[in-house]
């Protein structure tokens, strides 16, 4: 391809992806929340603003600064403590926008006002990333709602506080030591990324706090604690069932490996990859670091096509999605392209469009894969349309912490009843187990991008049957 072609190629791809942004797209939602400026910024996010300014139990909000008058003013309600006025003010921003997590959780606490609740925290990288931010609330929000109405943890209700964390490690470090200090906080759900889940971690740890991450997949994370569990299986699942796919059903034997070797879930996803292709009888035959200023989508491709390639496997990270796109941009379909759960996201459909057809993505749950689950229709009930798989196992991870609390509400409490052989509790994506690793012991689901309408992209991630 010529070095004009691949200009073009790269020009466009980088003009889709800032008008998906601009516009604050995501494929589950009829009225989605604008995506402006998130209330803290950038700047302040390193580390200037005031920790208390990034933990909130309804008093602000994290969403962007352009959202409804009614929702602003709910909150303002209810950092007055004017709880009437807020219930009223957040039942009306959610007639407008009901798929809004925030407001959902919000008005669920206005509602317990000072009366006795059991508190749980979600960390969540608002400031970085409001999309999967509001993927993870919703789960949670869900979660809630539905303890709530049905009479609470044994007659008490469940409070929720929202933390952002930025996804950056430090920044997560320091809202631990602030939930550890909390006596109130019975359990965490979060962090988002391996990097900050093994940061936090060690204060939680320390702290004796519980945190169920729903997105971490390191493999580091595996009896990294006995406080720390996740309900998303390793990186080790997930590598395992695309070298099968690939070796097994596709027939083919080498692939390369696109990665970042800055983040700990793109080295762990890519190492596991390696070993597991290499185990079925295939072979990686080259790397290619997203993260190097020199790297070239053009240039790697050309490389690998010598070297034989049949299979590109994309370990991105969020941070080097856009690198990834180019490659698939670039790729024009010679190459059969597999991918981590990172690239599950719509800016995906979006940019990839017909040159990402036929890639198959590992991801953890897909809406449509298991038939018998009631939690597709409810989540539509109540959101108005799809949701993720950063949804369903964040509801998990906040129907573990609910099982916990019912058996035992203390600290030490929750710890035990979770690290118990005989724990059990039924989630979005089946029966809600943890290994004495503080794994769960779950299978991954391999979803193909197709043509395809549910999204309004013109494109869908489907289940490989």
């Amino acid at each position: 391809m010529s070095q004009k072609n691949e200009t073009t190629i790269l020009a466009l791809a980088l003009l889709l992806t800032v008008g998906i942004v601009g516009g604050g797209f995501w494929w589950f939602t009829k009225n989605g929340v604008k995506l402006g400026n998130t209330s803290i910024s950038n700047q302040e996010a390193g580390g200037n603003s005031s920790l208390q300014d990034r933990i909130s139990f309804g008093e602000k909000s994290f969403t962007p600064s352009d959202i409804s008058p009614v929702k602003k003013e709910g909150v303002q309600a209810i950092a007055a403590k004017s709880y009437d006025k807020a219930i009223a003010n957040l039942t009306a921003a959610l007639k407008l926008n009901r798929n809004d997590p925030e407001a959902l959780i919000f008005l669920n606490n206005t509602r317990i006002g000072s009366s006795k609740s059991y508190t749980i925290v979600a960390s969540v990288p608002f400031g970085t990333d409001p999309n999967i931010s509001l993927e993870i609330l919703r789960g949670i929000a869900q979660a809630q709602n539905e303890i709530n109405t049905s009479g609470g943890v044994k007659g008490v209700p469940l409070r929720v506080g929202i933390a952002n964390d930025d996804d950056n490690p430090e920044i997560a470090k320091q809202i631990a030591s602030n939930l550890v200090n909390n006596s109130e906080v019975l359990g965490v759900v979060g962090p988002n990324t391996s990097d900050s889940t093994l940061a936090a971690g060690t204060i939680y740890t320390s702290g004796q706090l519980v945190a169920i991450s729903p997105t971490s997949t390191s493999v580091k994370i595996s009896n990294f604690s006995r406080y720390v569990f996740r309900t998303v299986p390793s990186d080790f699942m997930a590598a395992r069932s695309l070298a099968n796919y690939m070796v097994k059903t596709l027939q083919k034997k080498n692939a390369v490996v696109f990665f970042n070797s800055q983040s700990n879930y793109s080295q762990s996803l890519k190492s596991e990859f390696v070993s597991s292709v290499s185990l079925e009888g295939g072979e990686v035959s080259s790397e290619f670091d997203l993260s190097k200023a020199d790297f070239s989508a053009a240039k790697s491709l050309e490389q690998a096509t010598k070297q034989g390639a049949e299979v590109l496997m994309l370990a991105a990270n969020t941070a080097t999605l856009d690198k990834a796109l180019q490659v698939i941009q670039i790729n024009q379909k010679k190459l059969t392209l597999l991918a981590g759960d990172d690239v599950y996201t719509a800016k995906t459909l979006e940019v990839g469009r017909e040159q990402a057809v036929g890639m198959v993505v590992a991801v953890p749950w897909h809406i449509e894969g298991d038939p018998k689950s009631d939690f597709p229709q409810k989540s539509r009930q109540l959101w108005g349309g799809d949701v993720s798989w950063r949804s369903a196992l964040s509801y998990d991870a906040t129907v573990a912490l609910i099982e916990a609390l019912k058996r035992n509400p203390t600290r030490s409490g929750v710890q035990q009843a979770l690290t118990s052989s005989e724990f059990f509790a039924s989630g979005a994506s089946g029966t809600i187990r943890f290994l004495a690793s503080g794994d769960r012991n779950a299978p991954v689901q391999l979803v193909k991008i197709v043509p395809g309408s549910r999204s309004r992209t013109g494109y869908d991630f489907e289940p490989v049957r």
